[in-house]
C-alpha cells in the first residue's frame, strides 16, 4: 500500500482555524519541541519567556520562507527574545497601570467611588487597546529582530488596522484555542503546561498570517 505525507502546514494557510490548531502538531520535530517547550514550563519565570523566545525564532524562520523547526536549540537565544519582547508587554501596559495607581490612591484618600470609577475604566480601556497591540509589534519584530519595532505604539496600532478581517480570524483562533488549552487542567493540571505551549504557538502562527498578508510589499518577506 502507497502512503502519503500530508503536505506541510505553512505560514500562508493562516489563519485557517484547523490548520492553525494542527500546527504545532504536524510533524515528528514540532512535536519535540511541543513537548520540550512543556517542559520549560516547569521552570518559573524563565521557562515562560524562553517559550515566548521559542514563538519569535518560529515565526522569524516562517516568514523567511524557513522551516518552522528547530527553533528550541539555543535556549539562551529564545530567553533573550522573550526577554526583549516581555518588556514590549509592560511598556504598553504602562498607561493602564499608571491609572490604576491614580484610582488606588484616591481609594486610599477615600474618594467617592464614582470618582474613582474614572481612572479605573480608562485603565481597562488602556489595557484593552494594549492587548490588542502587541502582535503588531510581535509579528513585526519577528522580520529582522529589530528592537525599535516592539515600541512603536502607533506601527502597531497601523498594522491592525491594516490586518482587518485577518487580524479578527487571528483573534478568533486565538480565543478559542486558549480556551480549549483549559483541558489541560484535566490531566492533574500538568496538561496545561504543554496546552499552554500549543495555544501560544497557535497564537503565534495565527497572527503571523495574518499579518504577513496585509504587510506593505517594502516588509514582506515570504512568497506569495
Amino acid at each position: 500500500m502507497v502512503t502519503t505525507t500530508p503536505p506541510a502546514i505553512v505560514l500562508q494557510d493562516s489563519p485557517d482555524f484547523w490548520k492553525c490548531v494542527k500546527f504545532p502538531l504536524q510533524s515528528k520535530i514540532s512535536r519535540y519541541e511541543l513537548f520540550l517547550g512543556g517542559l520549560w514550563m516547569l521552570v518559573p519565570v524563565f521557562g515562560w519567556l524562553i517559550n515566548m523566545g521559542h514563538r519569535i525564532i518560529m515565526v522569524h524562520n516562517l516568514l523567511h520562507n524557513q522551516p518552522a523547526w528547530p527553533s528550541l536549540n539555543h535556549p539562551g537565544r529564545a530567553l533573550y527574545h522573550g526577554c526583549l519582547t516581555f518588556a514590549g508587554m509592560l511598556f504598553y501596559s504602562i498607561p493602564a497601570f499608571l491609572c490604576f495607581l491614580i484610582a488606588a490612591y484616591l481609594h486610599a484618600k477615600n474618594i467617592h467611588l464614582t470618582i474613582i470609577a474614572l481612572p479605573v475604566s480608562l485603565g481597562i480601556v488602556c489595557q484593552i487597546i494594549a492587548i490588542l497591540a502587541i502582535p503588531g509589534y510581535m509579528t513585526q519584530y519577528c522580520i529582522h529582530y529589530d528592537a525599535k519595532e516592539i515600541f512603536s505604539f502607533s506601527k502597531s496600532i497601523r498594522r491592525v488596522f491594516q490586518a482587518g478581517r485577518w487580524y479578527y480570524l487571528a483573534w478568533r483562533n486565538a480565543f478559542i484555542c486558549l480556551l480549549l488549552s483549559f483541558l489541560g487542567l484535566l490531566f492533574f493540571g500538568l496538561g496545561f503546561l504543554w496546552t499552554s505551549v500549543w495555544f501560544w504557538q497557535v497564537a503565534g502562527f495565527s497572527f503571523a498570517g495574518a499579518f504577513a498578508k496585509t504587510m506593505p510589499h517594502k516588509e514582506k518577506t515570504i512568497s506569495s
